[in-house]
């Protein structure tokens, strides 16, 4: 189902009442399902489910930005998952003074929180927006009913509101805001962060002088195999036009694993280890497009959309800091404990890190330069973000 925000939608502070006033005190007796089917069956979530669609199902729209911006020979796209927005005020500053950054037009923002208590109980995507001048528009993907997960859960406070999604930020005015819903690749009542909804990706078509584009903010599943990812990147191609400039960024999670379960993420491992760790992280962790996520990659090139121009191929995004107590926490909530020594010996020659490429941007009848992966952000001090962003020059 494709859902478009019109003049009728309600507003940011009636969806928040709606919340508070008639969803947050029932998170806890939601939270006792352990299934969505178990949770669609419960009379109290029959009872709310027309508000709970209605809170779904409305974009928050906001404009900051200068309605009549100068046009450029070339527009700067950046798509970064900002982590739920947990360093918002550090993220805040590099967008300010960082020399890349604060050049950039068009943010297509991953992972933003509203009323989560582990960023603060802030509106990260509005925050984001007026503090740099620049038209917003959020969608939700997720309604927490707990804090989170791994070392969230041991912040201090409760959520206010519970809401998780997905951003487009832009200097220059757009129109014709689309949510396209994306089927979940595993049942997100039955893990340890239990969440009502699914990843959603935000389509806009911004109006700049000299262009007109589609944009796309998009989150794959990472709980997800990779046919399955393949079939998410399907639902938004099918959603935006068929034809015409565009420009797709985000966290396409393309990690080479099934990573539906467990099971099937060690039996992966396993050979991924009989592979060689040397070669698999030089060509495919590295360069997912090349076997494991080959499937996404094409169907990209079958809809008119080049990839190669746009990113720097082989250039890591992420990486998995095994001596890192966020990232054991976080992965040991569906990893078994054993598997730890194994990933760590299979690491001893690359000082225990692990490097992935899961940022991606794909665009479609357009010319483009100078791709970027900046690595500024989680190099030194303590990071704004476990993703780096990644950054593209769009020509006019």
């Amino acid at each position: 189902m494709l859902l478009e925000a019109t003049s009728h939608e309600w507003t940011a502070e009636e969806i928040r009442s709606l919340i508070r006033t008639r969803l947050l005190p029932h998170f806890a007796e939601l939270a006792r399902c352990r299934s969505t089917r178990e949770l669609h069956a419960h009379p109290l979530y029959r009872s709310l489910e027309p508000i709970i669609r209605r809170v779904m199902d409305s974009p928050e729209i906001g404009r900051f930005g200068p309605q009549e911006p100068p046009a450029k020979a070339a527009y700067r796209f950046l798509a970064w998952n900002i982590e739920r927005g947990i360093q918002l005020d550090g993220q805040l500053e590099a967008f300010r003074s960082h020399p890349y950054l604060r050049t950039c037009d068009v943010l297509l923002l991953t992972e933003t929180d509203v009323g989560m208590a582990r960023s603060g109980n802030r509106d990260v995507a509005q925050t984001l927006a007026r503090e740099l001048g620049m038209h917003y528009a959020f969608v939700p993907c997720y309604l927490n009913l707990g804090k989170g997960s791994g070392v969230e859960r041991d912040v201090e406070g409760d959520n206010e509101l519970g809401l998780h999604g997905n951003a487009l930020l832009s200097r220059y005015p757009f129109r014709r805001v689309r949510a396209i819903p994306l089927e979940n690749g595993i049942d997100k009542m039955s893990s340890r962060e239990q969440r009502i909804g699914s990843q959603v990706a935000v389509a806009a078509e911004i109006l700049f002088p000299n262009l007109t584009l589609t944009a796309v903010t998009v989150h794959l599943d990472a709980n997800s195999s990779q046919r399955h990812r393949a079939e998410q990147m399907q639902t938004i191609l099918d959603a935006i036009p068929p034809e015409g400039p565009a420009v797709i960024g985000g966290d396409w999670n393309t990690s080479t694993y099934n990573s539906s379960s467990a099971f099937y993420a060690i039996m992966g491992y396993w050979l991924r280890v009989m592979m060689g760790p040397t070669n698999v992280i030089r060509n495919h962790y590295l360069h997912p497009e090349r076997r494991f996520e080959r499937r996404l990659f094409r169907l990209l090139e079958s809809r008119g959309f080049d990839y190669k121009q746009a990113n720097c191929l082989g250039e890591y995004t992420v990486y998995y800091d095994f001596a890192d107590y966020r990232t054991y926490r976080g992965l040991s909530e569906w990893v078994p404990e054993w598997c730890f020594p194994f990933i760590r010996w299979a690491l001893r020659n690359h000082d225990g890190r692990c490097p992935l490429k899961l940022d991606w941007f794909a665009t479609r009848g357009l010319r483009v330069s100078n791709p970027v992966v900046v690595h500024d952000f989680r190099e030194e001090g303590r990071p704004l973000s476990d993703h780096d962003p990644v950054g593209l020059d769009v020509l006019a």
